[in-house]
């Protein structure tokens, strides 16, 4: 017997910084909880993805309010996709 399963997508609005010393970190202006570094700038969003799908997995567990909608594109902010199992 197949098992269903309910996904949720959020959009995550990131800024990506390149460090002095090398590599980049990456942010959420509206996620303060939600960051990460990496080598490459494709390295550091894979992280940040990674970071917030546990983000969220704890949000909903401890039943806080995750910070996260469909929003369009803002400033000069990218947006990758979260995508979680619920």
């Amino acid at each position: 017997m197949l098992k269903s399963q309910k996904v949720s997508e959020y959009e995550l609005p990131i800024k990506v910084e390149p460090q002095k010393e090398g590599g980049f970190v990456v942010t959420s202006p509206v996620w303060a909880d939600c960051y990460a570094q990496g080598d490459s700038v494709d390295e550091a969003i894979l992280e940040i993805t990674a970071v917030a799908q546990s983000l969220i997995e704890l949000y909903k567990e401890e039943g806080k309010h995750i910070p996260l909608k469909l929003q369009k594109e803002v400033d000069n902010l990218t947006s990758v996709p979260v995508i979680v199992a619920t």
